[in-house]
C-alpha cells in the first residue's frame, strides 16, 4: 500500500476530498453528479468529447485525405501519456522517489484508474489538445509555408496558450493538487502552478510529439491536404510502429530540454531557475506569435487559392474548448478575488489570472484567424452588384 498511498499521496488525497485507500488498481467508476466540484462532470465532457471528435477527424484525414499526420499524431500522445505518466503518480515503483518525489494528484473523477491516479479524462486530454494545436497550425498554413521544424514550433506555442488557461484554473476548482513538500519540482512557480511543468509539459512535450509524428509519417514537399511522395503508401502496420516511437521519444526530447534549468536546481538557485525558465517561457511566445503572425500575413498577401482541406474540426473544437473554459473561469472568479494570500476560503490554491487572461487572449485571436483563412473564397469576395 505504500506504493500506491504513501503519506504524501494520503495527505494531498484528503485535501482533495477523497482517500487514496482500498481504490482498485484496474478502474473505478463513480456518480458524475457526485464528484467534489459541480464543474467536474463539465469538464470531463468538454474533454472526452473532443477526444473522440479529433480521433473521427484524424481517422477522416488519413483514410478520405490520405495523410496519416492526425491519426499518428493522435495514438502518438496516448503512448506518450503511457510512458510519461506513470513514474509521476507512482515514483517509488521506478525508483525515482529521491529524484523527483510526490509530484501531485489528480482528484477523483467519474471513471479513475491506476489507483484512482488516472481520469479518464486526462487519457482523453492529450490527444484532444494535440489534434486542437495541430489543427490550427495546420489550417493557418504554418507547416505548408515553413516546414516541419517551424510548423511544430507553432504547435509547441498554441498547446501553451490553451494548456494553461485550463493548468492556471484546475488547482482552484480542485481538479488536481499540486504536492507543496515538493519543493525539488514544484518550484519555482507562477502562482500556484510549476514553471517546469508550463514550459515541459504544456509546450515541449507537444511540440517535439509532432515534430516527430510530422517527420516520421508525414509526406515531404506534401501541399495542403496533399500527399505527395512514397510516404503515402506507408502500411498501417509501418504508421503504427512510427506513432509508437514518436510517443516514446517524447520525454526524451523534454529530458533535454529541460537540462538549462535543471542546471540550477537548488533552493540557493531558485531565482537563477525561475529567470532562465521565464526567458524559456518568453521565447515559445516570441517564436509562436512571430511564425504565426508571420504566415497570417502571408496569407493575406497572397492566399491560398482553395480552404484548407478538412477544417471543420480547427473551426470548431478550439472555440468550443475556449468558451467552455472561459466559462469555467467566470465561475471561479468570486473565489479568486476573495483569496487571501492566494489561497481562497475553500483552502485552494489560485492560479495566475493575468497568465489566463493573456492566453485567453491569444487564443482568442488564433480562433478568429482559423475562422477567416478556413472562409470559403466566395464567401470573402464583395457582393457585386
Amino acid at each position: 500500500m505504500g506504493y500506491t498511498c504513501d503519506s504524501a499521496a494520503e495527505r494531498i488525497a484528503e485535501g482533495l476530498g477523497f482517500s487514496c485507500h482500498d481504490a482498485s488498481p484496474v478502474l473505478d467508476l463513480r456518480n458524475p453528479f457526485g464528484l467534489e466540484s459541480g464543474t467536474m462532470p463539465f469538464l470531463e465532457l468538454l474533454v472526452i468529447g473532443g477526444a473522440v471528435f479529433a480521433l473521427v477527424h484524424a481517422w477522416r484525414r488519413w483514410r478520405r485525405d490520405g495523410d496519416p499526420v492526425n491519426i499518428s499524431l493522435w495514438f502518438a500522445s496516448v503512448v506518450y501519456l503511457a510512458v510519461i505518466e506513470p513514474p509521476l503518480y507512482f515514483p517509488s515503483w521506478f525508483g525515482l522517489q529521491e529524484h523527483v518525489g510526490f509530484i501531485f494528484s489528480h482528484n477523483v473523477f467519474t471513471v479513475q484508474f491506476m489507483y484512482d491516479r488516472l481520469p479518464l479524462y486526462i487519457v482523453a486530454f492529450y490527444p484532444a489538445l494535440s489534434q486542437l494545436a495541430y489543427e490550427l497550425v495546420r489550417v493557418l498554413g504554418v507547416f505548408a509555408r515553413r516546414g516541419p521544424l517551424a510548423g511544430s514550433l507553432a504547435v509547441a506555442f498554441v498547446c501553451q496558450v490553451f494548456y494553461e488557461i485550463f493548468d492556471q484554473l484546475g488547482p482552484q476548482l480542485k481538479w488536481w493538487a499540486w504536492n507543496p513538500g515538493n519543493k525539488m519540482i514544484n518550484e519555482p512557480a507562477l502562482a500556484s502552478v510549476p514553471m517546469n511543468s508550463m514550459f515541459l509539459f504544456a509546450s515541449v512535450s507537444f511540440g517535439a510529439m509532432t515534430y516527430l509524428v510530422v517527420r516520421l509519417v508525414g509526406a515531404k514537399d506534401a501541399g495542403e491536404g496533399g500527399v505527395t511522395d512514397g510516404r503515402a503508401a506507408l502500411s498501417g502496420r509501418r504508421i503504427a510502429l512510427r506513432t509508437l516511437a514518436a510517443g516514446v521519444l517524447t520525454p526524451l526530447a523534454m529530458g533535454v530540454a529541460g537540462i538549462p534549468s535543471n542546471l540550477f536546481r537548488g533552493g540557493d538557485q531558485l531565482g537563477v531557475q525561475r529567470a532562465v525558465l521565464g526567458v524559456e517561457l518568453a521565447l515559445v511566445w516570441l517564436v509562436g506569435l512571430y511564425l504565426l503572425t508571420n504566415t497570417w500575413r502571408a496569407h493575406r498577401a497572397d492566399p491560398a487559392p482553395s480552404p484548407p482541406v478538412s477544417p471543420w474540426f480547427a473551426r470548431t473544437y478550439p472555440a468550443l474548448y475556449l468558451a467552455a473554459h472561459v466559462v469555467l473561469w467566470l465561475v471561479a472568479l468570486p473565489a479568486y478575488f476573495a483569496a487571501s494570500g492566494g489561497v481562497t476560503e475553500q483552502g485552494t490554491p489560485v492560479g495566475s489570472l493575468w497568465y489566463a487572461v493573456l492566453c485567453t487572449v491569444a487564443a482568442t485571436g488564433l480562433v478568429v484567424a482559423a475562422l477567416r483563412v478556413t472562409m470559403p473564397q466566395r464567401a470573402k469576395e464583395p457582393v457585386r452588384s
